[in-house]
């Protein structure tokens, strides 16, 4: 029978850290539910001392989510470990996952301590978070540059601390695949107590080889691998989870590991984590993205209906991936809608189900057919939203190529209607520029792109922005609709409403 891995999943934690990928309360929820469905094993949902908002999240997924572990990040150091444990306490078999850099870059000029003193705090911290659950996992930072034999040192005290997983990331993206492996073995064989704890390994992609390196760790000993959905996170991003868990369903022949994860799920978690943090999954990418599953060649077009596995490795079903989804139109009912939106990965109250339903009338009486991305584009405005301060009531844009670009645009804020009127270079800098008026905004626009959700010339636009506020904190906004100006004043008032949120749970963390 073939050995377990464990999928720690830490796109609440390590994703979220992803430049403007912050994500709500409401957000994160929603996300930790379809984890649930897709049936990882360990949920890190949050950095609890970060901030009351992560608090508040990583409580809330632990009080509600009972199907799987949860795990809070603590830095070694009392006051982290205690705040971790008041988030996680009503969980079920919550995990407190406590990290200390062993590298000696990181101890000379981050932490400032030597060795001694790094192993006596490890060692401190993972006794006094063992007071609390016997549910508890190390990280020595920066472990694939430190000094194998001190790092086993670490983790042979902290095994005997209390510690039941032991995680050796490679935090900086910079090992190698044979190298990776080769540390992992010789951890193995090197700390006399490691059959007493789960050995797990989180790998980012500075050098694209975070999904390599962790099937490197597996096959050397480690049994828990982290990863994000989309491999989302800090820089290049950490080992993709759909990635990883493909490779070992379709290499069975080679890896001799399995996990439980429900792979049907994946695409639908991979759309859910792409609607909320406004990331979109380039085509090209493996496993999830729009080309896959495609093929223009004509010889692979021939060879995959005379059968499909002469060009497809894996069954796009195996993903979730679903090659009719154009179900719905102007004359599809409630039902209908709400089963297409539950197979999507979202289940809807009553007065969410209904906002859907009016949006997604109005957007069939002007577009013939709508597909799975244009239900994500409306469940994103009317469910995913997170509180308007800002809400748009009606914009009018002019513009052509003799024309002076001009735009008036009515907003509500604070119960009140307010309107204003702009010129600009073209149609949607007018805008922006009218919305800059009425919410007196010194925000900086970083990026701008807009694509078209679909085929067809009546398409939704979909505009995905980023901004940066005046206190230096970048966010993505985005907004859709047929007519692409109105999709560009919903993304940047998106933003500003996500920048005020921002706001909110800072100043509600300094009170």
């Amino acid at each position: 029978m073939s050995d377990k891995i464990y999928i720690f999943d830490t796109t609440l934690r390590d994703g979220e850290q992803s430049p403007g990928a912050s994500m709500n309360m409401q957000e994160k929820f929603r996300l930790a539910q379809q984890l649930v469905k897709l049936n990882v094993d360990i949920i890190e949902a949050g950095f609890p001392i970060a901030s009351s908002g992560d608090f508040d999240c990583v409580k809330n997924i632990a009080d509600n989510v009972k199907e799987v572990q949860v795990a809070g990040l603590a830095r070694c150091n009392k006051k982290d470990i205690d705040t971790a444990w008041d988030a996680l306490k009503k969980g079920s078999n919550p995990r407190i996952h406590t990290f200390l850099a062993t590298s000696d870059i990181h101890m000379k000029y981050k932490l400032k301590m030597d060795r001694d003193q790094v192993l006596s705090l490890a060692e401190d911290s993972v006794k006094y978070a063992s007071k609390y659950t016997s549910n508890v996992e190390f990280s020595a930072e920066d472990a694939s540059r430190s000094d194998l034999d001190f790092v086993c040192t670490v983790f042979e005290a902290v095994i005997n601390a209390g510690a039941t997983t032991l995680n050796f990331p490679d935090t900086t993206g910079y090992a190698l695949p044979n190298e990776f492996g080769n540390q992992i073995r010789y951890l193995m064989e090197n700390i006399p107590n490691i059959d007493k704890a789960v050995l797990s390994v989180h790998c980012h992609n500075d050098l694209g080889l975070a999904v390599a390196n962790s099937l490197a760790a597996i096959n050397n000993g480690a049994r828990q691998v982290e990863c994000t959905i989309n491999g989302i996170g800090e820089r290049a991003g950490n080992t993709a989870m759909e990635e990883l868990a493909m490779v070992i369903r379709t290499r069975a022949d080679q890896m001799t590991v399995h996990t439980d994860l429900v792979t049907e799920n994946i695409y639908p978690s991979s759309r859910m984590v792409s609607t909320i943090t406004g990331m979109p999954v380039q085509p090209n990418k493996a496993i999830v993205g729009g080309n896959a599953f495609a093929h223009e060649s004509g010889i692979h077009q021939d060879g995959v209906l005379k059968e499909r596995t002469t060009y497809e490795i894996m069954d796009p079903a195996d993903i979730g991936l679903s090659k009719g989804n154009l179900v719905l139109g102007k004359h599809s009912g409630r039902h209908a809608l709400k089963s297409r939106i539950e197979i999507l990965g979202y289940n809807l109250k009553d007065d969410e189900l209904d906002r859907v339903f009016v949006r997604f009338k109005e957007l069939a009486d002007v577009k013939k057919d709508m597909f799975d991305e244009d239900l994500e584009a409306i469940l994103m405005d009317e469910v995913l939203r997170i509180p308007e301060t800002y809400k748009l009531v009606y914009m009018g844009a002019m513009s052509g190529s003799k024309a002076l670009p001009t735009a008036s645009v009515r907003l509500e804020i604070d119960e009140e209607e307010v309107e204003a009127s702009a010129i600009g270079v073209g149609p949607i800098d007018a805008t922006f520029r009218a919305i800059a008026i009425l919410t007196k905004t010194k925000s900086k626009l970083l990026y701008f792109a807009v694509s078209s959700i679909t085929g067809g010339t009546d398409a939704q636009g979909e505009v995905m922005v980023r901004i940066e506020g005046d206190d230096g904190k970048i966010v993505v906004g985005q907004g859709a609709d047929p007519d692409i100006t109105t999709a560009a004043a919903r993304a940047y008032l998106n933003g500003l409403n996500r920048l005020i949120y921002l706001k909110k749970e800072t100043g509600s963390k300094n009170k």
